[in-house]
């Protein structure tokens, strides 16, 4: 895969009550806030190895000692996700090709851009098996605002909006392998199970004896 001139993260910061709530019932607010924590230790590893001028972290809350210090930390901006989006790449517009990759897949892996070619493809997207999307990318990071601005974000059809206004504007699209989102404790399960080797399947184990959950067998069985 070719240098890109930036590769950013977008999340909130893992803090109770105000990141990954949908995990509570299996895990308590504080467990899902360590699964957060988790699952961006696996993405930022990922995204380290990922060729890039910079990498970046799109912020919402309070910086942490959980922040690499190879990271470069900049805040989200104000508005729904769709606005947030669009400020992320214009903040690196003028630094190359871009993509971005959210929080909620500590299964990424440092190639699982490697389809993208810049110099070919005008975009990329990767979809998610909840209907969104877990990452997008141009060519020119110039170009993100008027394709992102107004997509209908945290519905079942957000990835196929997504795609359909990539395609309206003529932008070539390389799609990415889909993945699976962990949003709510039977998706946690799901991937810790399939990716056992993660910082966040370890943390699933480790709460799932320390809380009670159900064991990542009987979730994956039901």
């Amino acid at each position: 895969m070719m240098e890109l001139g930036s590769v950013l993260v977008i999340a909130k910061s893992p803090v109770p009550g105000r990141v990954k709530t949908r995990l509570a019932p299996a895990f308590g607010l504080s467990g899902a806030a360590e699964l957060a924590r988790a699952a961006l230790a696996d993405t930022f590893a990922a995204v380290r190895r990922i060729p890039a001028r910079r990498h970046v972290l799109v912020l919402d809350g309070a910086r942490g000692p959980w922040i690499p210090s190879w990271l470069e930390v900049i805040a989200q901006s104000p508005g729904g996700l769709d606005l947030r989006l669009s400020a992320a790449f214009d903040a690196v517009a003028g630094s190359g090709p871009a993509v971005l990759v959210g929080m909620d897949t500590p299964q990424v892996g440092a190639d699982a851009f490697a389809g993208f070619d810049p110099a070919q493809d005008d975009a990329c997207l990767g979809l998610a098996s909840d209907g969104g999307y877990w990452s997008i990318g141009f060519a020119d990071p110039a170009r993100a605002r008027g394709v992102i601005a107004g997509v209908p974000m945290s519905t079942g059809a957000t990835g196929s909006h997504q795609l359909s206004r990539l395609l309206a504007a003529g932008l070539g699209v390389r799609l990415l392998d889909p993945m699976t989102d962990v949003d709510t404790p039977s998706t946690a399960y799901e991937v810790a199970a399939l990716h056992p080797c993660t910082r966040f399947a370890a943390m699933v184990r480790s709460l799932s004896a320390t809380v009670g959950a159900a064991p990542l067998e009987r979730a994956l069985a039901g």
